[in-house]
């Protein structure tokens, strides 16, 4: 599968590839890869169903990957830095993984490879709840989920999946898909006992998060580094970009 992507930076300079999460896409990277392409040539890819990427029925961790793969061979990026946010780390830790000659560092925010046991069936029934024939604006979207999304950055950043075609809101997602993908999203597949990263890693998590412990990674990503951002929950390059980015820098040229 071919994915949509933006570009930033100059194509001489070192690849960095990042990975956005679940409901996501690459415009809520814009900010920081704006920064990072100062040094590096950086690609924001946009998921199999998510964005303007090809829609397709399966939506696991081994067939993401798998395009992430196909990306890095098709455009010829030598060991490219690879950044994943939740669904993206847990596909950029496959993608390590399973294809470790085409990473030069791993860096994955707020996630660990463990299976979780939220759910997203609550969130996708609301969304799927959302009366698109007669909905006249974005407004109208955001109070009807209210009750069962209260916080309003999320509506909105959920929302960003509306669109107004001829006249008419439709999701650009195809919530089918999501709503039959839910469990592997949450979990991770089984890993082979003697299957491991041995590349630099870095593990980024906010500290108002419960998403990651040390524990988790060592097994898997034996160099692996844990970071800590102060005051962030999971959505740590929103909350505190900054921070995010001066522990990236770091982790980079040490």
């Amino acid at each position: 599968m071919e994915l949509a992507f933006d570009v930033l930076g100059e194509t001489h300079k070192k690849p960095l590839i990042i990975l956005h999460g679940f409901f996501a896409s690459s415009r809520n990277w814009r900010a920081c890869a704006e920064v990072l392409s100062e040094n590096y040539c950086v690609y924001v890819l946009n998921a199999r169903n998510h964005g303007t990427s090809p829609h397709h029925p399966r939506m696991d961790y081994p067939s993401m990957a798998a395009d992430v793969r196909d990306f890095i061979v098709r455009h010829k990026l030598s060991k490219a830095v690879i950044i994943g946010h939740s669904m993206g780390g847990k596909t950029a830790m496959w993608l390590a993984l399973h294809y470790p000659q085409l990473i030069s560092h791993l860096i994955v925010v707020d996630i660990a490879p463990i299976a979780y046991q939220h759910s997203f069936e609550p969130l996708i029934r609301a969304l799927k709840s959302l009366p698109l024939d007669t909905l006249r604006n974005r407004k109208e979207a955001e109070v009807w989920l209210a009750p069962a999304i209260p916080e309003l950055s999320y509506r909105q950043f959920l929302l960003q999946n509306l669109q107004l075609l001829e006249g008419r809101y439709q999701w650009r997602i195809d919530l089918d898909i999501f709503q039959a993908s839910g469990q592997a999203i949450i979990g991770f597949p089984a890993v082979a006992s003697s299957t491991f990263f041995e590349g630099m890693a870095l593990f980024i998590a906010g500290a108002q998060s419960n998403y990651v412990t040390p524990s988790t990674l060592h097994p898997l990503f034996p160099q692996a580094n844990f970071d800590v951002i102060a005051n962030a929950g999971h959505w740590v390059h929103v909350q505190q970009p900054n921070a995010f980015i001066q522990a990236i820098n770091t982790f980079l040229t040490r």
